[in-house]
Formats: C-alpha cells, structure tokens, sequence
C-alpha cells in the first residue's frame, strides 16, 4: 500500500500499487508546485480528508481539477473535470508524489514532460 499525506494529516490518499514512473512536468502550474505526478484510475486510489475537504483550483482548459489541502496548502493530487470525464469516458487521479516517503520517490523512474510547450 502505498500511501500519500499532506504536511498536516489532513489529506490522506492510498493507492495498491506503486506506479512504473512519476512525472515531472514544466508547465506553469506543475512548475511552481515542484510536483511528481503517479498516475492511477479512480477507483484504484482512496482518498481521505480527516477534517475539511480539499479545495480546488482549476485553469485555462479546464480539463484538471487540482486538489489541495485549505489547512496546510499542500497540493496533494488532481482529478479529471467532470466536463473531460463525461467527453472521454475515463477518469484519471494524479497523486503528487511529492507527498509520499522521499525513499520510496527515488527508486521510481521520473519521466520529463514539456508541459511548457504545449
């Protein structure tokens, strides 16, 4: 079990499995979060708020939904928007790696994505 928290405990994600990869990506958001992406399937990632829900930021297409935590800040995953959900008939949970034990990141490949240049 893998499992991910914010600075605070609020905000508790698991998932089973590790990911083949975490992503690194360089377009403006992701940037400035210095965040590692694992991506999962909805119903393989459990997500747990012990006090107050997450909030949401959403941006130019709107395709993401970017959860975090209204205690302590930290960005801790993001979901696909209902309006790509239904479009795509899939959904995606990106858990930010970033909030996972450091010795468990680093024995996983970082893949590089040119989010800037798209």
């Amino acid at each position: 079990m893998i499992t991910a928290q914010c600075h605070c405990g609020n905000v508790r994600l698991e998932a089973s499995e590790l990911p083949d990869s975490i992503t690194r990506c360089n377009c403006s958001i992701c940037n400035r979060l210095g965040a590692f992406w694992a991506y999962y399937l909805p119903e393989d990632v459990d997500v747990d708020c012990v006090n107050v829900p997450t909030e949401t930021y959403i941006w130019g297409d709107q395709y993401i939904e970017l959860h975090h935590c209204p205690v302590c800040g930290c960005a801790t995953h993001y979901t696909v928007t209902k309006k790509y959900r239904d479009e795509f008939k899939q959904g995606r949970v990106a858990i930010n790696f970033r909030m996972v034990d450091p010795e468990i990141v680093t024995t996983i490949p970082v893949r590089e994505v040119d989010g800037a240049s798209f």
